[in-house]
Formats: C-alpha cells, sequence, structure tokens
C-alpha cells in the first residue's frame, strides 16, 4: 500500500465531526485518506466533500474542504491519499 501526502487538517467541528482540510494535491469522492498525527491514525473511504454548503465531486490543489470524519482529528494532523 502505497500513500502521498496531500493536505493537512486546519480546523475539527466536534459537535458534527466535520473535518476541514487544506489540499495540496486534488481529492475525489471515492478516494480512500488516512489521517496521521500525534494522536491520530486511521483510514477512510470520502463519502462527500463540501466547500461553502455546496456538494463537490472532485476538490482540487489549494481548496479547503469539509468533510465528515468517523474519528476525532486535529489541526495539523496530516491527509494521505492512499494508492492502491
Amino acid at each position: 500500500m502505497e500513500k502521498k501526502e496531500i493536505g493537512k487538517i486546519t480546523h475539527f467541528f466536534s459537535k458534527i465531526n466535520v473535518a476541514v482540510l487544506q489540499l495540496d494535491d486534488s481529492l475525489n469522492v471515492g478516494d480512500t485518506i488516512s489521517i496521521e498525527g500525534a494522536t491520530t491514525n486511521f483510514q477512510q473511504k470520502v463519502d462527500s466533500m463540501q466547500v461553502e454548503h455546496e456538494a463537490l465531486q472532485k476538490a482540487e490543489k489549494g481548496m479547503d474542504v469539509g468533510m465528515k470524519v468517523k474519528e476525532a482529528v486535529r489541526a495539523g494532523d496530516k491527509v494521505f491519499k492512499v494508492i492502491k
């Protein structure tokens, strides 16, 4: 399994389990990501992403996107795309 760093977490809304990802590369709905940090380490499939409450299928480099995460994350956690 290969991983490529594609961004980082900039914010986490714990009440609704939504993370804001600052992207350094593109990300698509359906991709599998790994979120890793000092106390964070899990993988999940990207089911949906939003920018300003608009659903996206693909996010580009430089965008800040919101997405639901299955576990708590922290600002500064790194986001990797899992390449199968």
